[in-house]
């Protein structure tokens, strides 16, 4: 619990000045982390990120994350197509490799490259939508978790889905959705937020549901491939995806629905 609680405070103190001050320095670390977590999914699945399929991997990864307003606006216009040229090269190391590396290998590599690329692109993204975007998002996340763990404790009796994570109970994921609820009504009545209280409270819902998804959707990928934790890159917590697998799925679906103005 001491590691743990260690690990937390520095990362805070790492992390949030890098998002408030946003822009390169964000940018970075968002690449950092999304490679971090393509290393991580990949050794699940016993690839190394320095072979041919890793590194094609990676570079698809790279091309993903870059920004909308481009920095690099040449690369930028090429983007899909470099994607789907590194996609048709690993599609024929499957027969150069006498299919060592298989079709299900390569539609894991995609889809790897697709699930987290796309979860950090819309992590720079929205922060560059504005600093108030980036802490809903990252408020309701923290927040759900806080309260489903605080719920399930108090009141945790019906498993929610005990083949896939044995510790979350009805309770705690009804609880942390309910202490979610609580970001949207802060923020308009302290008028940092623009938009309708009765829409951002069904918003704030739906995201509170899907980054518990994203939490139960990567335990299912560690009990898949039989691992307890992605990595050991933050010591008390595992690994990048372990933490930021909530934000996977309310980055995207924030940006979806109408709530960036």
């Amino acid at each position: 619990m001491k590691t743990r609680t260690i690990t937390a405070v520095i990362a805070l103190l790492l992390f949030l000045p890098v998002v408030i001050i946003g822009s390169w320095p964000l940018l970075i670390l968002v690449y950092l982390m999304a490679i971090t977590g393509l290393y991580e999914i990949l050794k699940m699945n016993r690839i190394h990120i320095f072979s041919l399929p890793g590194f094609l991997s990676l570079i698809a990864l790279c091309m993903v994350l870059i920004p909308k307003e481009s920095f690099s606006p040449a690369i930028a216009d090429f983007q899909l197509e470099i994607i789907v040229a590194l996609a048709l090269i690993m599609l024929s190391t499957t027969v150069v490799s006498k299919n060592r590396f298989t079709f299900v290998d390569m539609g894991f590599c995609v889809l790897a490259v697709a699930y987290i690329g796309i979860g950090f692109m819309y992590f720079f993204e929205t922060r560059e939508s504005g600093l108030i975007y980036i802490l809903y998002a990252l408020l309701i996340v923290w927040l759900t978790d806080t309260g489903a763990y605080l719920f399930g404790k108090a009141f945790g009796r019906r498993k929610l889905w005990p083949q896939i994570s044995p510790n979350k109970t009805i309770e705690g994921s009804l609880g942390g959705t309910l202490v979610s609820v609580i970001i949207p009504v802060v923020f308009v009545l302290l008028g940092v937020m623009e938009g309708s209280l009765w829409l951002l409270i069904p918003f704030t819902i739906v995201l509170s549901i899907f980054g518990q998804m994203g939490d139960l959707v990567e335990s299912a990928l560690k009990r898949h491939f039989d691992v307890k934790d992605s990595g050991t890159f933050l010591p008390g917590h595992g690994g990048i995806l372990d933490r930021f697998d909530s934000f996977i799925f309310v980055l995207p679906l924030m940006n979806i629905l109408p709530i960036i103005s």
